[in-house]
């Protein structure tokens, strides 16, 4: 079993909906072309020094597919459900905490971030 989430580097004025849809253009099969965003890269340079996504994969890797998709504006993730899994998703949160990221669950439609209205479902 597994779960997906999104982290984005939205801008600040984003809503929860900008959000949705700039996951859902994420997670596509074209990416948008331009400039990496640094809060991005700074991100995934922290995370995969933490939990590597390429080559030797270790067997207790919390990645169900690796490696990560990356894009200039976002790091989407397919998590074990595990301890290991667990761990990463702790670390996700604080390393998207750190660096002003979004985080959108799809699973459960939720967009998590530094606005306080974020932390409910984007649903309601």
């Amino acid at each position: 079993m597994s779960f997906d989430l999104v982290v984005l580097a939205v801008e600040p004025s984003a809503t929860a909906d900008d959000v949705r849809q700039m996951a859902d253009h994420c997670t596509g099969m074209e990416h948008r072309d331009g400039e990496l965003d640094q809060r991005i890269v700074s991100f995934y340079e922290e995370l995969r020094a933490r939990f590597p996504d390429h080559p030797p994969y270790d067997p207790e890797s919390p990645w169900m597919s690796a490696p990560l998709d990356v894009g200039i504006d976002h790091v989407s993730m397919n998590i074990s459900y595990s301890p290991r899994g667990s761990e990463a998703v702790d670390v996700v949160l604080d390393l998207a905490e750190r660096y002003g990221l979004v985080i959108y669950d799809p699973q459960g439609d939720e967009v998590t971030g530094s606005r306080g209205d974020y932390e409910v479902s984007v649903t309601g």
